[in-house]
């Protein structure tokens, strides 16, 4: 009886380890795909704010287009 405790207690802690590296290794890549995830939102962060600030410039060259368009053809009329 103490011989098969002793082997069940053998396994138990056998699966115990596999199911602790199995975790780890989960966890290491878990880790990494986090790490890339962040990488990823940091750059569309920083190309969402190249982008608007593209979009301001436009809007800008196209107000004062839109002025002096206006402006003309109030001296026009």
């Amino acid at each position: 009886m103490l011989e098969a405790s002793l082997s069940q207690l053998e396994k138990l802690v056998s699966d115990l380890v596999q199911h602790n590296q199995e975790l780890q290794n989960t966890n290491a890549r878990l880790t990494e795909e986090l790490k890339q995830a962040r990488d990823d939102n940091d750059s569309l962060q920083l190309s969402l704010m190249e982008q608007e600030e593209k979009q301001g410039a436009t809007a800008a060259r196209i107000q004062a287009l839109v002025d002096r368009a206006t402006s003309v053809s109030a001296v026009d009329a």
